[in-house]
């Protein structure tokens, strides 16, 4: 299916000697410049009836423009029923608590049960937006708060919010290791030169800034809570092992568990039977997209994780830290 786009415009005196996809992005602001630049490329755009296919072309005071043209619906997957917990919704976005399990887009593998099939379902429309409206990714077995645009202006809007820094996304984990204090982690992160399904700090990669500070102290692990400025693939994960501190659980990053001297039968089960990453994002505020109101959502610890809190917290009474 596709969705119509007609766009009639006219550039003002103070965007003379601009490029055409710049003017373009300050005249259309609810779509992306990618979009933009798109429409360009395939002779969409025409400016005082002239088709022009070049971005950089610049452009004279008060001509018209106008944008003709379809937009493709990117999504492929198939609706499926599957159960959401939708914590807030309205006709532009869909907040939602991912459960671990759940893969946020369909690939190799996971050809169906995903977030993307489950939204296709709950809120049909959203196929007419790019990638179903999903602006951000959790890992799989990553809980919590996700933010979903339900139109292609709240997508626009939220994907460039977020690369602005102005969505607030704050994960609690749990990390091995006693740590003593917070701090940021400002290292670049690219795919791993070796492990081509994995990441890792590369000179060569992408920025990427984990601030964390330290919520809780156990006898051999630390809570965590930590907020991202950027949203690298896996980056609490990369970062929290680069620093010697791996989250609990982490079946790629975290390698062989490592269970503190003296523990009991009860806690070595515990630790080893938590299967997944102790990571769960706990907080979401931003401006509305469509309202400018700013919004903020918190998501209850799962349970899984509030056991292993529970079993760290015994173990630390059973062996008490000393300074």
């Amino acid at each position: 299916m596709t969705q119509e786009i007609n766009l009639h415009g006219e550039f003002s005196i103070t965007q003379t000697g601009q490029r055409l996809d710049q003017a373009l992005a300050e005249l259309f602001p609810d779509y992306s410049r990618t979009r933009i630049k798109e429409w360009i490329l395939s002779g969409a755009v025409s400016v005082d009836g002239h088709v022009l296919d070049v971005p950089r072309t610049k452009i004279l005071e008060e001509q018209t423009v106008s944008i003709v043209t379809e937009l493709q619906e990117e999504v492929t997957a198939k609706a499926q029923k599957i159960d959401l917990d939708i914590v807030y919704e309205d006709d532009h976005i869909l907040v939602i608590n991912k459960q671990a399990g759940l893969v946020v887009h369909p690939g190799a593998g996971n050809r169906d049960g995903t977030l993307m099939n489950a939204l296709l379902h709950h809120c049909p429309n959203i196929e007419h937006v790019p990638r179903a409206g999903i602006v951000h990714r959790l890992d799989k077995d990553t809980t919590g708060l996700m933010v979903v645009a339900k139109t292609v202006e709240a997508q626009t809007h939220l994907v460039t919010a977020l690369q602005a820094r102005a969505i607030t996304r704050e994960y609690e984990a749990i990390a091995l290791g006693t740590m003593t204090a917070g701090g940021l982690v400002d290292e670049p992160i690219g795919r791993h030169p070796t492990q081509r399904t994995q990441m890792a700090v590369e000179r060569s990669g992408k920025p990427a800034v984990t601030h964390y500070r330290v919520a809780e102290k156990f006898r051999a692990h630390t809570r965590l809570r930590l907020r991202l400025e950027s949203g690298r693939t896996h980056q609490i994960r990369v970062h929290m092992a680069y620093i010697g501190h791996v989250l609990v659980g982490d079946p790629v990053y975290g390698g062989r568990p490592r269970l503190p001297k003296a523990a009991s039968a009860e806690f070595i089960d515990v630790l080893k039977g938590f299967k997944r990453q102790a990571l769960h994002a706990v907080r979401l505020e931003f401006a509305h997209p469509i309202t400018c109101d700013v919004m903020s959502w918190t998501a209850p610890i799962p349970d899984d994780m509030a056991q292993l809190t529970k079993a760290l917290r015994q173990d630390t009474q059973d062996h008490p830290i000393t300074y």
